[in-house]
């Protein structure tokens, strides 16, 4: 099963798509920690989710380890599936106001880093890391 999810393609041009989702999660997740009152506790009890401190955390956590795995290439596949939730919870929670109160195109225009970082992520689920990754060298070293 573990061969399984870290099984991979030769794709070289993969690392692009790892570094970017990678890296913009690791920042979203540091700054919940630097700017709890902006970007983690403080944002989640404004929109009215529930344990804002704790979910604060808790995502900030997850956006950290899974944009470092994404980075390194190690464990792709995983670490892309909570931040597909994560995103689909942002969307969700924040962007479905914009609709209801500035229509359409203001809902595209605000959404496109939250798409970029969703369909980023499904494709890391569905091609895993690449020829560049830490799971490429587990795999050849299992041979």
């Amino acid at each position: 099963m573990f061969k399984k999810i870290i099984t991979t393609d030769n794709s070289k041009t993969t690392i692009i798509i790892r570094l970017i989702v990678g890296a913009v999660f690791l920042s979203e997740g540091i700054q919940k920690f630097l700017f709890p009152a902006d970007r983690g506790a403080g944002r989640f009890e404004k929109i009215g989710l529930p344990s804002p401190e704790f979910l604060g955390s808790f995502v900030g956590a997850f956006e950290i380890i899974c944009g470092v795995l994404l980075i390194i290439g190690l464990l792709s596949r995983l670490a892309s599936i909570p931040l597909i939730v994560i995103m689909l919870v942002a969307f969700s929670t924040t962007k479905t106001e914009v609709y209801l109160e500035k229509g359409f195109w203001e809902l595209l225009h605000g959404s496109r880093t939250d798409w970029a970082m969703l369909l980023g992520s499904i494709f890391l689920l569905i091609e895993g890391s690449g020829l560049w990754s830490l799971d490429k060298i587990v795999i050849q070293n299992e041979k």
